[in-house]
């Protein structure tokens, strides 16, 4: 098990009940240094003052969804971190709610119910497999592929009048300035 306890976790939910479990999950990973908002523009105000490692956020919150507040983090140019690793936390699972989650800048998903061992993988996944961030013109966020293809030979496939050139991403690596 690593060693969490310098760790800084911000978690996000306009439910008081989800912030106690996910935090009392946290401190039992050894976690201590934990804040909580009860909304995304809280929190989004508290980063500009306190740095955090990682945030972790409910994607139906009201007013502002977790989906919201990951582009606000990502797209503003007042964010206090656009390379924070974002765990978004919910109920659904279907196509669109993980799609949107990924295209708003989401480092991780996770469906509920919550566990501590679940929580701990996805957090694990951050520290171990950190992203490249990418920029084109429509995103900006951590790169969406999971697997690294190994390819020797030159590109074979028809090209058509629709594919984007390569050379509108920008590869950011991780900790490195926008």
């Amino acid at each position: 098990m690593y060693r969490l306890d310098r760790m800084s976790v911000m978690v996000v939910d306009d439910n008081r009940h989800m912030l106690n479990l996910i935090e009392e999950i946290l401190r039992g990973l050894n976690i201590r240094n934990v804040s909580s908002k009860l909304g995304a523009a809280e929190a989004f105000k508290e980063m500009q003052i306190s740095a955090v490692d990682i945030v972790i956020c409910d994607q139906m919150m009201e007013p502002l969804s977790g989906i919201e507040f990951t582009q606000l983090l990502r797209t503003s140019k007042d964010s206090p971190d656009r390379f924070v690793p974002v765990i978004m936390v919910t109920g659904n699972s279907d196509f669109g709610t993980v799609r949107a989650a990924r295209e708003a800048g989401v480092t991780e998903f996770m469906v509920k119910p919550v566990s501590a061992k679940g929580l701990y993988a996805r957090i694990l996944e951050v520290i171990n497999n950190p992203r490249p961030f990418l920029r084109t013109k429509s995103f900006f966020g951590p790169d969406r592929r999971r697997r690294v293809i190994q390819f020797d030979g030159g590109d074979k496939r028809k090209k058509t009048p629709k594919e984007k050139d390569p050379g509108d991403v920008e590869m950011i690596p991780v900790g490195g300035h926008a």
